[in-house]
């Protein structure tokens, strides 16, 4: 790179962001917290319907989507952002409130957007480690570590990689104590847990919550989500964002998500299901692993870690390594009934050997 220009000293500073995402085709794929099984049938269709050669000419609009939307999430249509992504809402919400060298207080782990998109603004990034033992919200040490300064802070509630969440008593409690910070509360695993801070919206003006069309409702290719804040919050994030981010496809997806309840629910129930087959699944083996909020597990496979990942990807079954940010740990992500046996008879395979 010796001839290329020089960019920012934070862009300088900051470590890439380089996700496994290549050679996913044809596999099982548990390594990513996305639906396994595919968006409704009604999204497929509600497309089909509307994408015409003419609809494609058009700059997106978006006051359908909107209007549909803030009612299923019971907020005012004022009171929601549609963003490309939880991704564009990170980053939306830190180039609005956030200046160079401010304050940005975050967990670790969690999700790398969180550094990613603070660092790139040129933040002041701290971050308070989850308790080792358990992998818990560590509520007294985080509320101790707010600054009268602290500008931003970024919480996943269930977090990623960990599964484990915060009531709403405790979001409550940093929300009091950091009452000049934009707080962020990433439900992106909201429906696997039922653990919401959406209706604290209009009780506190610091209060920003983010969902996303990528996880329960398999449209992760889409990439389509939504942040909900006061009406004045917005309309400073709206002057931040680029004013056709998000696509037509996405946002004609994500009003026939939305539409069809009966799909999500049924989903739900058997993730959970699935998930609770894995934890059995791990006490049979003797794997010690972390209870989970999400619709994803971590377990504890030591210095075995690495080449139980790269073994199970021999055999078509994709997981993921997160001993580098907790030593000796793997992320599996939930699937239906069906696709957890086969995850669970091939890591006996390669676990008993």
């Amino acid at each position: 790179m010796s001839n290329a220009l020089t960019p920012r000293p934070a862009v300088q500073q900051m470590a890439p962001y380089t996700p496994p995402t290549g050679e996913r085709a044809g596999k099982l794929r548990l390594d990513f917290n996305e639906n396994t099984v595919g968006c409704s049938p009604k999204v497929i269709e509600f497309l089909k319907r509307y994408l015409t050669a003419d609809a494609l000419t058009i700059y997106p609009e978006y006051l359908e989507a909107m209007r549909e939307l803030a009612a299923f999430f019971a907020v005012a249509p004022g009171e929601l952002l549609l963003s490309n992504g939880t991704d564009e809402a990170i980053q939306v919400l830190i180039n609005t409130f956030v200046d160079d060298g401010q304050d940005v207080l975050l967990l670790k782990p969690s999700y790398a957007m969180y550094r990613f998109y603070a660092e790139l603004a040129g933040a002041s990034v701290r971050e308070i480690a989850y308790t080792p033992e358990d992998l818990a919200f560590p509520v007294d040490e985080f509320l101790a570590a707010i600054r009268p300064g602290t500008r931003a802070i970024l919480i996943a509630n269930p977090n990623n990689p960990t599964g484990t969440g915060i009531g709403v008593d405790g979001v409550k409690r940093i929300l009091d104590a950091a009452p000049h910070a934009a707080v962020l509360i990433d439900e992106a695993y909201y429906e696997f847990c039922g653990v919401t801070a959406l209706p604290l919206l209009r009780q506190y003006p610091n209060l920003f919550v983010s969902r996303t069309f990528s996880k329960v409702y398999g449209m992760a290719a889409m990439r389509c989500g939504c942040l909900f804040s006061r009406v004045g919050n917005v309309r400073w994030m709206h002057k931040a964002q680029s004013p056709y981010s998000v696509n037509m496809l996405a946002a004609l997806a994500a009003r026939a998500a939305v539409q069809d309840r009966e799909y999500v629910a049924n989903y739900v129930a058997e993730v959970l299901a699935a998930r609770e087959m894995v934890n059995e699944g791990f006490r049979r083996l003797g794997i010690p692993f972390y209870a989970s909020q999400a619709n994803f597990v971590l377990f504890r496979a030591g210095d075995r870690a690495i080449s139980i990942r790269d073994a199970l990807r021999e055999r078509g079954v994709l997981v993921r390594d997160r001993s580098y940010e907790i030593p000796g740990c793997v992320r599996v992500t939930i699937g239906n009934r069906s696709q957890i046996e086969r995850f669970l008879g091939e890591l006996e395979t390669l676990w008993t050997r």
